[in-house]
Parts: C-alpha cells; sequence; structure tokens
C-alpha cells in the first residue's frame, strides 16, 4: 500500500484504522468505507480534517498520493468513475479537435463527460466537468469521431463556422470512407449525417 498523504495531525482509534485502509491515489465512494467503521460520518471529517481524504463532492473522496510537490490530484477518469458508479463514459476537452486538423485553434477550459447517466454541469473537486448524456460513444477519442463530433458541436465553439465547414469539406477525401462513415452513422446527429452525405454526393 502507497502512502497516504495527511498531515501530522494525529488520527487515533476507530479513524486511524479507517485512514490504515486506504489506498493513496483512489477515489471512494461514502458506501465504500461505510463498513469499515460504525461512525463513518465523523471519521470522514477526521480524515478530511487530517487530509489523509480530500472531499470531492458530498459523498465523493479522494485519498492524495504524497510527492514532492505536494498531494497528487486524482485522474479525471477516477473523479468520474466514481462519480457515476460506472465505467462507461468517455471524457475529453473540446480542444482535442485541434488535432483533426479542420483550422480550428481554440483551447477550452471545460471537460466533456459523455455517459448514460447524468446531464449538467457539476464541480467535482476544483474542476468543472460538463456531463452529457449520448445513446453512443466510442471507448476512447479516433480522428473520425472527433471529426463528426466537432461538426455536431460546430454551434458552440469559438470559430469561425463556415471557414471550419470549408476546410471538413476538403479534408474529406483524406479519411477511410469505410471507417469515417461508421463513425457518421454511429455518432453524427441527424444535421452532420445530411452534411456529410452531400459532401459525398457533391
Amino acid at each position: 500500500m502507497t502512502t497516504v498523504f495527511h498531515s501530522p495531525e494525529a488520527l487515533r482509534g476507530a479513524a486511524a484504522q479507517l485512514a490504515g485502509e486506504l489506498h493513496a491515489g483512489r477515489v471512494y465512494r461514502r458506501e465504500d468505507l461505510a463498513h469499515l467503521s460504525t461512525a463513518v460520518d465523523r471519521h470522514l471529517r477526521k480524515l478530511v480534517a487530517s487530509g489523509a481524504l480530500k472531499k470531492l463532492a458530498q459523498g465523493l473522496y479522494h485519498a492524495p498520493k504524497a510527492s514532492s510537490f505536494g498531494p497528487i490530484p486524482p485522474a479525471d477518469e477516477q473523479v468520474v468513475g466514481g462519480f457515476l458508479r460506472d465505467k462507461d463514459f468517455l471524457v475529453f476537452s473540446p480542444s482535442a479537435y485541434n488535432t483533426v486538423g479542420l483550422g480550428t485553434t481554440q483551447l477550452y477550459n471545460r471537460t466533456l463527460v459523455y455517459n448514460h447517466k447524468r446531464h449538467g454541469v457539476f464541480r467535482l473537486g476544483n474542476r468543472q466537468f460538463d456531463f452529457r448524456v449520448k445513446p453512443r460513444f466510442p471507448k476512447k477519442l479516433t480522428p473520425e469521431f472527433l471529426f463528426v463530433d466537432l461538426l455536431n458541436n460546430l454551434d458552440e465553439l469559438a470559430e469561425d463556422r463556415d471557414a471550419v465547414l470549408q476546410q471538413a469539406r476538403n479534408k474529406l477525401p483524406s479519411y477511410d470512407m469505410t471507417r469515417l462513415q461508421r463513425a457518421v452513422d454511429s455518432f453524427g446527429s441527424m444535421a452532420t449525417r445530411k452534411r456529410v452525405r452531400e459532401w459525398k454526393g457533391a
């Protein structure tokens, strides 16, 4: 077990025993720890006060790992997985659209979470996550998915819409059309499907 970061403040008795069960770097829900304590809420408050746990949201905690620069924050995937109680989601920044080569250059200080359970903007720890319920999304980012998702969300982006559409139309032949069409069929909005169909037929 990796040493959990906490302040020198002494923990005694059951709270100390609970702290001893924590694994550094992990995200915990209250129910994950409830069976280890007869007074879990009181002990969680003590662990947060000592620094052994950081509270991310109601009922959601992180056991920070120590480094020479201080406690290491949890990975986005750990936080989101703990919040959703699920492993089926996709976390990414709209800045990833810039890798597709359609002339987009904006950097976005927000994180999208495509999932099947929650919708809305939630603050978890010191980060905000924009949760969006989607019927389908890939397990990881691909150029084809980013191409399609950029077109889906073009009206939300701080870009020249007409210029991006022209770049997308010009770049279309450079894609493997089988993979791109699969992404369009799986993830494209009605408008995106229609647009790509018109480009291919032109």
